[in-house]
């Protein structure tokens, strides 16, 4: 999993859950897309507006099983 932040114009967070290629995008709020492999997996949430939306000051995980953690 990664978390990409782009496009200032927009304020958007990508949620990159899988390297898979999307195939599709649903909007399942608004401006918040998740994408969809051929078989209908989701790879990745997109979230518009991100710094209105979540605290983008931390970040926090909670048992996850990691064997790489990596900060750029």
């Amino acid at each position: 999993m990664k978390l990409h932040y782009y496009y200032a114009e927009t304020d958007s967070i990508y949620i990159e859950l899988n390297a898979a290629d999307g195939v599709e995008t649903r909007e399942v709020a608004d401006g918040v897309n998740i994408d969809l492999d051929a078989t209908g997996n989701i790879v990745g949430i997109d979230i518009d507006h991100a710094s209105a939306k979540l605290d983008l000051a931390t970040l926090e995980t909670t048992a996850l099983p990691l064997r790489d953690l990596k900060a750029a």
